[in-house]
């Protein structure tokens, strides 16, 4: 890799590091979204798939601004992840009827593609981020729920709230891991070293 490509990426990662009180924001409020999630009574068809259209959109909006944040490699990932998570919310808005018979397939593979990107991450961050382990636990539970939930979700529509639950839980945790990630880049919370 060549030097100046090394220099732009430190540029745009000191440049995040400094927003690194957003993603905390974020992650907060998908644990609230979560948390309510739990509470709601959700009994019909419709509701599941909207609830599920709007966790998907946003998980897409997140991605998106993990984009200006991560290096030159992971952008292009976190943008095609984006589209796949709003492609997808927007569909289980606007059909209702036809997503409730899709969203329990759609889970299995979401949990299964978000716990693998986890698992990459936390060990490509190993290195330089003392709570990687914590990702790393993330990933490996998002794996087993993506086999869980390849169950029997035509019986029971609670299964799939819970499911919508469980991602919008982890998506909140996935969130304050990069912020803290970001406050460990940026030096503690204060602006980043700048050289002599």
């Amino acid at each position: 890799m060549r030097f100046d490509t090394l220099l732009r990426e430190q540029e745009v990662e000191d440049a995040a590091a400094s927003r690194w009180w957003l993603f905390l924001l974020t992650g907060v409020a998908w644990l609230v979204f979560a948390l309510a999630v739990f509470q709601w009574d959700y009994t019909t068809v419709y509701a599941i798939s909207y609830l599920f259209g709007v966790v998907a959109v946003l998980a897409g909006v997140n991605e998106f601004l993990l984009v200006g944040v991560v290096s030159s490699g992971w952008k292009a990932v976190h943008a095609l992840v984006g589209v796949l998570f709003v492609l997808v919310g927007v569909a289980a808005l606007a059909h209702p009827h036809n997503a409730f018979q899709t969203l329990a397939g759609l889970i299995g593979f979401f949990f299964l593609f978000k716990g693998v990107f986890d698992l990459v991450a936390a060990f490509g961050t190993k290195r330089r981020f003392d709570l990687w382990w914590l990702q790393l636990v993330v990933g490996l539970v998002e794996i087993l729920l993506a086999f869980w939930s390849a169950g029997a979700f035509d019986r029971k529509a609670i299964l799939l709230v819970v499911s919508v639950g469980v991602i919008a839980l982890t998506r909140g945790i996935t969130e304050i891991l990069v912020a803290f990630k970001l406050l460990a880049r940026s030096g503690g919370g204060g602006p980043p070293v700048q050289p002599a």
